[in-house]
């Protein structure tokens, strides 16, 4: 048989089996797992007990309890299936990972975010689209695979993790530090309409600004930690101005971003704050230094403390997480997923950057050259990740299925001799 003839038995299987696809995940969805609180152990002994029935075999590993709640999460069982081809040990390995963590619903829903609701040919719920959509596009794209009989020769892993919402160091991170895998090359989650091959960094950071409790009737006798913390926020915020001159050469990244998502203090209307607390998030381009975006923040916070007399300030590191940079070994991913994405939505599927960060970093920095690639809308904003009714188009879901399908059966092709 021809290529072209295993491309349309590949597309024709996954066309026969959607319904079952989709049926499978509305039940991953139906399994919550808010991060916070993050006890996501449940959902990997669930998509555990699916994929039985498929016949894949899942190795459960659970993170140490005390690593996770020192992590801040309560449960996480991180899963790999590992699919072995011709003689073991011959060929190479793709991981293929998504992340089953996802935060919170939030308010505002007009759907169950944990029904799996399927309306207008789309299907509804909390992580529906970022990403439990990928346990089910690459567990079906390799039982497609399967299905051919035809040789192969190589191997696939799927590495379902559950702590990308909080970095991915108890996720991937832990898989590749305790020698569980050591893949050749790697796709994770993403969207149909675009390969990413690069993304942002993040650093986020805890700073408590310290001033003394007075009465408000008498405020002189205090140091207002929230006057002094608008000082300092002033002086952040400031710097975004300086951060839109420093661009990215990478498509799909512009500039360095600062925001501060939460602010707490104070103890009543009648009080002089004490104590303020805020969390920062800063986005770096995958061009900058981590370490010198921190020294530099750590200035512009100590400088502007100086400013304020009394006012002392704490500064705790949440998250580093660097950015992803294209390695060059990445190269047959990106043309398979760029060819077969054509065919079958249409058009032009562009290689590029994306201003979020993911746990893929973790990957690129153990030297496994990978893209981000997946089942989505062309944006962020079109799938409602992060926010109320979280919706997945059920035939990007098809589509990038069969185009994660036939990504494999090219590179798994044993070669001549």
């Amino acid at each position: 048989m021809t290529l072209t003839t295993d491309y349309a038995r590949l597309d024709s299987w996954i066309d026969a089996h959607f319904n079952e696809e989709t049926a499978f995940l509305q039940q991953l969805i139906r399994v919550p797992t808010d991060t916070p609180p993050g006890n996501n152990a449940p959902h990997a002994e669930r998509t555990a007990e699916l994929i039985k029935a498929f016949g894949f075999e899942a190795e459960k590993h659970p993170v140490p309890e005390a690593d996770v709640r020192g992590y801040g999460m309560e449960s996480i069982t991180n899963l790999i299936v590992r699919r072995h081809y011709g003689n073991k040990g011959e060929g190479i390995t793709i991981a293929l990972n998504a992340h089953g963590d996802v935060v919170p619903p939030g308010e505002g829903w007009t759907k169950d975010p944990y029904g799996g609701e399927i309306e207008g040919g789309k299907i509804y719920g909390r992580a529906s689209a970022v990403s439990k959509c990928d346990f089910a596009s690459f567990t079906f794209a390799v039982r497609a695979l399967e299905s051919l009989g035809v040789p192969l020769k190589g191997s696939v892993e799927l590495h379902f993790t559950y702590d990308e919402e909080f970095g991915g160091e108890m996720g991937p991170g832990w898989l590749l530090r305790k020698g569980l895998t050591k893949p050749d090359l790697l796709i994770a989650a993403g969207f149909s309409y675009e390969v990413v091959t690069a993304h942002n960094g993040c650093l986020q950071m805890e700073v408590t600004v310290n001033g003394k409790m007075a009465h408000a009737a008498i405020p002189d006798t205090g140091i207002d930690a929230l006057q002094g913390a608008v000082h300092i926020l002033n002086a952040l915020y400031a710097q975004n101005v300086h951060y839109q001159q420093v661009t990215s050469h990478v498509e799909g990244i512009k500039h360095p971003y600062l925001n501060v998502g939460r602010i707490e203090g104070g103890t009543n209307t009648n009080v002089v704050p004490g104590r303020v607390m805020f969390k920062l998030d800063r986005r770096m381009i995958p061009e900058e230094n981590p370490a010198e975006v921190e020294a530099s923040i750590r200035k512009v916070i100590a400088d502007a403390a100086a400013g304020c007399k009394g006012i002392t300030v704490d500064i705790k590191r949440l998250l580093l997480a660097n950015s992803m940079r294209p390695l060059p070994g990445n190269k047959p991913l990106v043309e398979a997923i760029q060819k077969h994405g054509k065919a079958l939505f249409g058009q032009v599927i562009p290689a590029m950057g994306t201003p979020l960060y993911t746990d893929v970093r973790l990957y690129a920095e153990a030297g496994i050259p990978g893209v981000i690639y997946g089942a989505g809308p062309r944006t962020v904003l079109e799938s409602h990740a992060k926010r109320a009714d979280e919706r997945l188009e059920l035939e990007d879901l098809r589509r990038a299925t069969q185009v994660i399908a036939r990504t494999l059966l090219d590179l798994l092709q044993p070669g001549p001799g």
